[in-house]
């Protein structure tokens, strides 16, 4: 059985990949190489133990395919795909890794439609729900552990306009998004039925430790925030944009920085996204803010490493699917 796999290195680009990856066989030893660093693991059963599992030699007159194993443990076969987003599908591995590459390398996205001419895929609705599958791997599993120390909060909304009242502000096609980011730490990004203080003062108890100190702006929803936190905000209706305190400076901009980035890719790259599918956007664009300082590379190693224990089918999606 097959001990050494390929290296994993951090500085991946795209030529790396194109020249290093451009082989199915290649790139399912890649993948292997991210899933299992400490060798082959069961997906059915779990089971580790090398001695109990073995791989199964490609034999193309049997219909057997390359990297498949069976487990002695559980009596099943499998390969790297399986419990995976990549299970079942007909996309070839090599353009999987692209595609890996290519959200988590584009700062402000990169349409479906520019993913299906670079890749090659046989029509748009493959490209856009291959993306819907990286997205729901990065969303997944649910947020672990708060958000703590200085902790900067604002809301904003995304959707249409309607003629005559502007882009900003809320109106009944736009949908309201509220991000917690954490001073030099992670983003967190929601989505609100309904700006009300209830609203708010939830998503920041379930996502910000007690004792943190919350920096908002001068909307009235914020006001009455709960004693457990230290509350500072700035009066952007005067014009107040930093002010410097004792510790640290107050002010949003973080969090703005982070909202400019979503809208320019919304507006300028995808032009329209439904209201199911936003926290899937979100997701994309939080992973690459939290993973910021990193290189592309290593960007998409980390994506890849969520795509374990993660499916989902076409049903879901196919109603009031949009970009």
């Amino acid at each position: 059985m097959k001990t050494s796999m390929l290296p994993t290195p951090d500085d991946l680009t795209l030529d790396e990949i194109q020249s290093r990856f451009g082989t199915d066989e290649k790139a399912r030893q890649y993948l292997e190489e991210i899933r299992w660093p400490n060798g082959v693991v069961c997906p059915h059963c779990k089971n580790a133990d090398q001695k109990r599992i073995w791989e199964i030699k490609e034999n193309p007159e049997k219909k057997i395919r390359a990297g498949l194993y069976h487990c002695a443990e559980c009596n099943k076969q499998f390969t790297v795909t399986v419990g995976t987003i990549f299970e079942d599908s007909h996309i070839p591995l090599r353009k999987w890794l692209v595609a890996w590459y290519l959200l988590c390398s584009s700062k402000k996205g990169i349409s479906s439609l520019q993913v299906q001419r670079m890749l090659g895929l046989g029509s748009y609705r493959t490209a856009l729900f291959m993306k819907h599958r990286i997205r729901y791997a990065l969303s997944q599993p649910a947020f672990t552990g708060m958000l703590k120390g200085v902790v900067e909060i604002d809301e904003t909304y995304i959707g249409g306009k309607i003629s005559g009242k502007g882009t900003g502000g809320h109106t009944p096609n736009k949908t309201c998004v509220v991000s917690l980011v954490e001073r030099g730490g992670n983003a967190r990004s929601l989505v609100l039925d309904q700006v009300t203080s209830e609203n708010l003062y939830g998503a920041i108890m379930d996502h910000v430790q007690d004792g943190s100190t919350v920096v908002t702006d001068d909307f009235m929803g914020y006001r009455n925030m709960p004693k457990i936190y230290e509350h500072k905000s700035v009066k952007h209706s005067a014009k107040e944009y930093v002010r410097k305190e004792k510790d640290f400076n107050v002010h949003t901009n973080t969090v703005e920085s982070k909202f400019s980035l979503l809208k320019r890719g919304i507006t300028g790259t995808f032009h329209q996204v439904s209201k199911k599918h936003l926290p899937l956007y979100l997701a994309e664009f939080d992973h690459r803010f939290n993973h910021r300082k990193a290189t592309d590379g290593a960007r998409t190693v980390s994506a890849l490493k969520m795509a374990e224990g993660k499916r989902l089918t076409l049903k879901p999606l196919k109603r009031g699917a949009k970009p």
